[in-house]
């Protein structure tokens, strides 16, 4: 081996101890850091016992290898130098470097402190952190920056820099890191520079990290009670002081001087305080801390601060503290401004004064009851306030005019004050000679005075008019002012005990929900003091009905709750909702006006299921829907399909929140064409929903449900505008076709701006508003209204054609016909679906095209689904007809289809009919 390479090899700085051996394991070689841990000496000394080592190396590899000696133990590493041959040229021996065993245990020793460590190797820019769960992670500064608080990275910088570039003062800077879960959180961190180049420049920082957010959050939180506590000091005018016995020195803080009012400027901090008080208040100030001297102990008091008219009361508390020897060393306190209670005493105790001289000039009546004789005296007022005229008058000639309960309570009340009971207050009823009725507050005193017999002093006090208002109180709180009946809050009472009753003693309980059909249409047509007629003779006659038993109260608007008590079965309950039904059967008359009411009732029987007030009320309206759905004018009994329509209009109405936005809705198209050809067809945009959480819901389900809920407006103002937009890209497309129809709701007529708006939507769009019909029922024409009028008023002025939808289905009425500026009526499907079966419903049709000619109108027939229907109509003179006969509803491609194949046909009726592969249904 050439000791010149050994030489080269070991000169160079390494970090690990290195020694090259002979054969015999004697020391031939080392370096620097050998050489400094003594291992020459060491290896001699052991050589001998090294010989086993060696052997081992030479047949295993490298083997650990332990040198002790004085101090420490060190564990080295022992392995063989071989040529190619096998035979060994010696051994080397070495140690790894003591300093990143170092750093190990500071790491070791950082993190059992509840730190995090670092390194960052600036030349390498690669810094590496040691967290507490033992993972670690290499980055980049730029790496680390960007986790860092965009608020805090500057003062980061900063302080790195800072050290950098002078070493004595140490790195030191909290700031927001993000962590694993992306949260932001407070840590504080620590290092220095521990390694440099020869010209100077940092090439090594070591340092540690520690979790700070526990630390900022007792911060926030002491920081929120100390403002908390000078708030409430403020609102309570309180403030602390502290006077330093040591320094002669007094501490005042900013509540103390808002408490006194003081200008702002700083308060005297030495004795000179004492010259803003009077000179009683100065004398009572050192006569206190006189006594403190001689007896440190807490004290209170009241203080005048101040002088002359700006003169406050403070209350004042103090606590000393003492040294060990038990001297005075400082005393702290708070100080109270009680300016304005003492103020509100001397007021309180001004009106008591004014109020006993009033009470003994005012009339309150008044007497005295002889314990022993009974004998009673009478004062003039209360003569007056019994009805009686000035005469002797026993107390039992007094006690007859009172109610047996009220003649017990009050003489039960003197003997227990005779017995040395507390004087007691009674509120007492009595009736006048009159027959009237009063109600008297009576305040009973033993009067025990020396020289005179022991007596009974009562004072009387009128309080009739209040006990009356309770009670018209009691009766609005509790009873229904239009019908007499028992209302919501009252009828949950008594019901609850009944349910109670019926439980405890297993009879048989109903609960009957019952809604009067067809109130809202009256209320709205004839006007709410109709209304109010009819629901007064509606509840009489339901409550003629029942028995004395039963509890029967108006729950809200048109809605009545009877609870049927003690039924024999549970069939009973349906014969009770039979005779309910039928006592509204018959008309009730008003002036010239007829009018009737009929009546849809939900059963809901006290079961396992149903066992209390709200859960019989559930039960009871679901089945009170089915009954309505039923047709009207009928009873049902609860059951779990009327309990589920019940949720899934509840389900319906959330789904439609929101339904717009989330662009769930859409519109398909189906034409209608002139019975006689010759002319464009018109194309009606009928709604669908496709609903993400329920799925296609049809429209007759949904929109009776979004005109209750009020989302028909919004979905009505998008309707408009996406029919606007279609027709106005198929117009752009060349296609032709005369008019568009889109269906309105009664409530869209109602809101006020509607026809402004639906005019802003064609103008928007560009599309003209003679060409956009909207299509009513008949009973959005029913409320004339000069809200209704007007919006009619702006759809005439500005073209838009108006048509009756299912006209004959409604309240048809030919005045509302002939006021409102309606073009065209649309027959019902029923009838036409009718007509060519039964002559009378043919009739009808043939009625209707008579009745819309008449008045000037056009008349559509809607769901024509065969030729022979199609040609009955033509007979009759219909101008256009509409159904599947032409067309079912189609998405706007393929009724581009149908427009197109339209052009291309003849008009007449049979060639009008598109192949079904073109109307295909939605």
């Amino acid at each position: 081996m050439d000791r010149g390479v050994i030489a080269s090899l070991l000169r160079h700085p390494l970090n690990a101890a290195v020694v090259l051996l002979d054969t015999a394991g004697l020391p031939l070689a080392v370096n620097a850091t050998a050489r400094e841990l003594g291992l020459p000496g060491r290896l001699s000394r052991y050589h001998a016992q090294l010989e086993g080592m060696c052997r081992l190396a030479q047949q295993q590899g490298p083997v650990n290898c332990p040198l002790p000696g004085q101090g420490q133990r060190l564990d080295g590493w022992l392995s063989a130098i071989q040529q190619p041959s096998g035979d060994v040229l010696g051994y080397l021996f070495t140690i790894a470097s003591l300093a990143r065993d170092r750093d190990a245990l500071v790491v070791e020793a950082s993190q059992a402190a509840g730190h995090d460590t670092w390194e960052w190797d600036v030349v390498a820019d690669i810094l590496t952190r040691n967290r507490l769960d033992t993972t670690s992670s290499a980055t980049g500064s730029q790496g680390l920056l960007d986790q860092v608080h965009p608020d805090d990275q500057s003062r980061l910088r900063q302080a790195i820099a800072t050290h950098l570039r002078e070493p004595k003062t140490p790195y030191c800077c909290q700031f927001r890191l993000r962590d694993a879960l992306g949260h932001w959180r407070w840590v504080l961190d620590r290092g220095c520079v521990v390694s440099r180049s020869a010209d100077g420049q940092p090439l090594r920082l070591v340092g540690t990290s520690t979790d700070m957010q526990w630390l900022k959050s007792l911060e926030q939180e002491l920081h929120s009670q100390q403002a908390l506590l000078r708030r409430a000091q403020q609102v309570a005018g309180m403030g602390d002081w502290a006077w330093d016995c040591t320094q002669r020195r007094m501490h005042w803080s900013a509540e103390f001087a808002a408490a006194i009012g003081w200008d702002g400027s700083a308060l005297p901090t030495d004795w000179r305080w004492l010259r803003l008080l009077a000179g009683d208040a100065r004398r009572q100030l050192l006569s206190i801390w006189r006594r403190l001297l001689d007896d440190p102990q807490p004290a209170a008091f009241e203080l005048s601060w101040g002088q002359g008219a700006l003169q406050q009361q403070l209350q004042i508390w103090l606590e000393p503290e003492c040294d060990s020897a038990g001297r005075l060393r400082r005393v702290i306190g708070q100080a109270q401004d009680i300016s304005g209670q003492r103020r509100t005493d001397a007021l309180i105790r001004w009106r008591t004064e004014l109020l006993n001289r009033v009470s003994a000039l005012g009339r309150i009546g008044g007497c005295e009851i002889e314990v022993d004789t009974r004998l009673m005296q009478w004062t003039e007022e209360c003569y007056r306030i019994h009805g009686l005229r000035k005469a002797p008058l026993t107390l039992d000639q007094a006690l007859a005019l009172y109610t047996p309960d009220s003649r017990d309570s009050f003489e039960a009340a003197l003997a227990r004050i005779a017995d040395g009971g507390l004087p007691e207050q009674l509120d007492l009823c009595f009736y006048r000679p009159s027959g009237q009725r009063v109600w008297v507050q009576v305040l009973i005193e033993l009067d025990t005075r020396e020289g005179l017999p022991e007596r009974h002093v009562v004072l009387f006090r009128d309080i009739t008019r209040e006990r009356e208002a309770d009670e018209r109180l009691e009766l609005l709180a509790h009873y229904d002012l239009l019908t007499g009946l028992p209302n919501r809050m009252l009828l949950r009472e008594q019901a609850s005990e009944a349910i109670i009753e019926a439980r405890e003693r297993g009879a048989i309980l109903a609960m009957l929900f019952i809604d009067l059909d067809g109130f809202k249409a009256i209320n709205d047509t004839f006007g709410h003091a109709c209304g109010d007629i009819l629901l007064k003779s509606a509840a009489s006659r339901l409550h003629q009905n029942l028995r004395n038993a039963d509890l029967f109260g108006r729950f809200n608007g048109d809605e009545f709750v009877v609870i049927l008590r003690n039924l024999a079965e549970a069939e009973d309950a349906g014969h009770v909702a039979r005779k309910l039904i039928a006592s509204l059967a018959e008309p009730l008359y008003r002036e010239d006006v007829t009018l009737k009411v009929g009546a849809s009732v939900g059963i809901a029987l006290l079961d396992d299921t149903h066992t209390e007030f709200d859960s019989l009320l559930r039960a009871a309206d679901a089945a009170m829907h089915a009954a309505k759905e039923a047709g009207r004018n009928t009873y049902q009994y609860y059951s779990q399909d009327a309990l589920a329509r019940t949720q899934r209009r509840l389900e319906i109405e959330h789904a439609l929140g929101g339904a717009v936005e989330r662009d769930e809705f859409s519109l398909v198209y189906q034409p209608l064409v002139h019975a006689h050809g010759g002319q464009l067809p018109s194309i009606e945009a009928l709604l669908r929903w496709n609903s993400d959480r329920l799925g296609p819901c049809s429209p007759g389900e949904f929109i009776p449900v979004a005109e209750k809920c009020g989302e028909i407006i919004r979905i009505g103002d998008w309707v408009l505008e996406e029919a606007c937009r279609q027709a106005v890209a198929w117009q752009q497309g060349g296609l032709q076709f005369d008019r568009i129809a889109v269906n309105v709701s009664a409530l869209q007529l109602r809101e006020r701006g509607f026809a402004e708006r639906v005019v802003a939507i064609c103008n928007r769009y560009g599309w003209s508003p003679s060409r956009l019909e909207l299509e009513l029922t008949e009973s959005a024409l029913i409320r004339d209204t000069d809200a209704l009028r007007q919006c009619f008023d702006v759809f005439e002025r500005h073209g838009v054609p108006l048509a009756v939808d299912d006209f004959g289905t409604g309240f048809s009425n030919l005045h509302y016909l002939n006021r409102f500026p309606v073009q065209r009526l649309k027959i019902d499907r029923s009838f036409v679906q009718g007509m060519l079966h039964d002559a009378g419903t043919a009739e009808v049709t043939q009625a209707i095209v008579q009745l819309g000619h008449a008045l000037g109108m056009r008349v559509v027939a809607e769901g024509v689904e065969t030729a022979a229907e199609a040609a009955m109509l033509q007979r009759q003179g219909c101008d256009e007809l509409q159904g599947y006969l032409f067309s079912q509803p189609l998405r706007p491609r393929e009724m581009v289809q149908w427009l197109r194949h339209r052009l291309m046909e003849a008009p007449s009726i049979p060639s009008m009919v598109i192949p079904t592969q073109i109307s295909a249904a939605l």
